[in-house]
């Protein structure tokens, strides 16, 4: 199971070229990868090119360069510009968003989500999907390289995922990415986690249409996960946040002492993830993950 450092985005107030000192970072400690997304602040393209300039065998991924941002002929330009400038290292990672940034931010309508003049360096350049339903899953193992699943959980892959990846060929890529908080404090830990599981289960998205919120009911969380979207969405976000499972934050983060983040890594290994995406900004953190992939 390789490595990969999940960039995100810069958060308001930030410069993203703090993000690329990360990656830097990530390439002296051995990671095979780094990742940016976008949603309504700084870019993802901008991010990888400038990461690409100031590294040398870091692979760079988009996740996720959105669909509705750009028609399809512009990500493909945009692709292979990006490919043949970092020497064929990048890794197009595309996704559908949801209808908040869609409608509410590029103002394009959210439903259904190819020529270029260019040459490009790799004819075959790879293609990851992000995907949670159990038919966009199965659209990546059917069309595309790789696979980016978020708040994936080990222990319930062979039942939630496992049937929907079937059809995928040799060498289909899992890269999977995992929120990582290190402390002695276990319980302080999760309460770090449950902040981005309340946003995602709660807050992003209806009643109704909130992707994260059927993953968690997949999961077996169906009652907490009602709870949590019905106290975000009415406010309470302190309080939807104390309401997410610790049991959920178990399954999809890495939390707590380095013994037992160490511990933990086997069940994403022995699931079939083939690259784990660190999600941290902490450059300890990210040391102590390579000495634990090492």
């Amino acid at each position: 199971m390789r490595l990969g450092l999940y960039l995100g985005y810069a958060p308001p107030g930030t410069n993203p070229t703090e993000l690329v000192a990360l990656a830097e970072e990530a390439e002296r400690l051995g990671f095979e990868s780094a990742w940016a997304a976008e949603a309504w602040g700084t870019d993802a393209v901008t991010v990888l090119a400038w990461t690409a300039a100031r590294t040398t065998t870091l692979k760079v991924g988009s996740a996720i360069m959105q669909i509705p941002a750009r028609t399809p002929a512009n990500t493909a330009m945009t692709a292979m510009t990006l490919d043949l400038m970092s020497g064929g290292r990048f890794v197009l990672g595309l996704g559908v968003s949801g209808p908040q940034v869609v409608e509410g931010w590029h103002g394009q309508p959210w439903g259904k989500p190819l020529k270029v003049l260019g040459r490009p360096l790799r004819s075959d350049l790879p293609i990851y999907l992000a995907a949670l339903g159990p038919k966009t899953v199965e659209l990546a193992a059917e069309i595309a390289d790789g696979w980016l699943p978020i708040f994936l959980s080990p222990e319930r892959f062979d039942d939630v995922y496992r049937p929907h990846i079937a059809c995928a060929g040799d060498g289909f890529e899992i890269a999977a990415g995992v929120q990582i908080v290190v402390g002695d404090d276990v319980q302080a830990c999760r309460d770090v986690v449950k902040q981005s599981l309340a946003l995602y289960v709660g807050g992003m998205g209806a009643p109704g249409s909130n992707f994260y919120n059927a993953l968690a009911c997949r999961y077996g969380y169906e009652r907490e996960a009602a709870e949590v979207q019905e106290l975000y969405l009415g406010g309470k976000k302190r309080e939807a946040a104390a309401a997410v499972p610790d049991a959920l934050v178990d399954e999809v983060a890495l939390v707590g002492p380095r013994e037992r983040i160490a511990a933990r890594l086997d069940a994403w290994r022995e699931c079939g993830v083939t690259t784990l995406l660190c999600q941290t900004h902490d450059v300890p953190t990210m040391r102590m993950m390579a000495e634990l992939a090492a």
